[in-house]
């Protein structure tokens, strides 16, 4: 549809011709494609950094009494264990695969919500809640099939501190030899539901509350904005993905669950988990699920923000 450029821009054209400029700014121009995705991995490589040995309480709470019920130690007294009988330097166990994971995970899951809503917005003319949702889904699924290896390793070494003599690439061929190939890419399905998961209400949760708070509050872009939706996106990812990432870890660690037998899938590992643990232990490590995302996000997005700003980029 053309439209007279000396005519004034009014209703439905001025809103197509919106969108079009929206569309123009996310140009495909190499520098751009840099800087999208590079301010994304390194807002997440960052943040993963800081929160790492939150993470490796997280995986060693969910792999507690596989197969059976019983008392569960909590994030403090295990941390205090960690400290006494493997050193401080377990708390950093598996880093090198987090944080190259961070890079190529996090660079893909958060610059493909952009590209992805933008396309959603030319198709559909719309970028709405359930929008944001479907592209969050889209690039957090789609970054953790491409990555999923380095979760694996990562979680193998976080749960055997024995491992972090040889290190990654040593873990990697080891893994390969006695397991196969198959094995980089073991609870990929889990792991893609829960990017999933978390990309679609972390990012859905962060866009629409930087949204609502600009219309109905004094708040603009800047430090407060993006503190206060990184936090609330936080807490909303914690509840929504905490059962997805205990499946996740448990399907990664199989030989760790000799007790209770192979789980077949995610569906069967969560139903196990149920039948012989308990409903609450799809909660397990839920409190540091919580205290390791909660900041991580907060981080992540105010980093995101600040580098993109810097690098010439709009806010997200």
């Amino acid at each position: 549809m053309r439209v007279n450029s000396s005519a004034p821009l009014s209703g439905p054209v001025a809103v197509e011709v919106k969108v079009g400029e929206k569309q123009k700014n996310w140009s495909t121009t190499p520098s751009h494609i840099v800087h999208h995705f590079g301010t994304s991995g390194l807002a997440v490589a960052v943040a993963t950094a800081v929160t790492h040995p939150l993470d490796v309480l997280k995986v060693r709470l969910q792999m507690q009494f596989v197969g059976q019920k019983g008392p569960l130690n909590g994030m403090g007294r295990l941390f205090l264990q960690i400290l006494k009988k493997e050193g401080p330097k377990s708390l950093y166990l598996g880093l090198t695969p987090a944080l190259t994971r961070s890079i190529l995970y996090g660079g893909l899951r958060l610059g493909l919500y952009e590209p992805s809503k933008y396309a959603c917005d030319w198709a559909f003319g719309s970028t709405n809640i359930l929008v944001k949702i479907a592209s969050g889904a889209f690039a957090g699924a789609t970054a953790t099939a491409l990555t999923n290896p380095t979760e694996v390793l990562k979680v193998r070494l976080q749960m055997n501190s024995s491992m972090k003599q040889s290190g990654s690439i040593a873990e990697m061929r080891r893994l390969i030899s006695e397991e196969g190939i198959r094995a980089l890419w073991k609870g990929v399905g889990p792991a893609m539901a829960r990017a999933a998961a978390l990309t679609a209400s972390q990012l859905a949760t962060y866009d629409e509350s930087k949204r609502i708070l600009i219309r109905w509050t004094p708040l603009e872009e800047g430090f407060h904005l993006h503190l206060i939706s990184s936090a609330v996106a936080g807490t909303m990812s914690t509840l929504i993905t905490a059962p997805v990432d205990m499946v996740k870890t448990r399907l990664m660690l199989q030989r760790e669950s000799r007790k209770v037998g192979s789980y077949k899938n995610g569906f069967h590992c969560a139903y196990q988990v149920v039948c012989t643990e308990g409903p609450r232990a799809l909660y397990k490590g839920g409190f540091a699920v919580f205290a390791r995302l909660g900041p991580q996000s907060t981080i992540t997005f105010i980093l995101c923000e600040k580098l993109r700003e810097l690098a010439g980029l709009n806010a997200i």
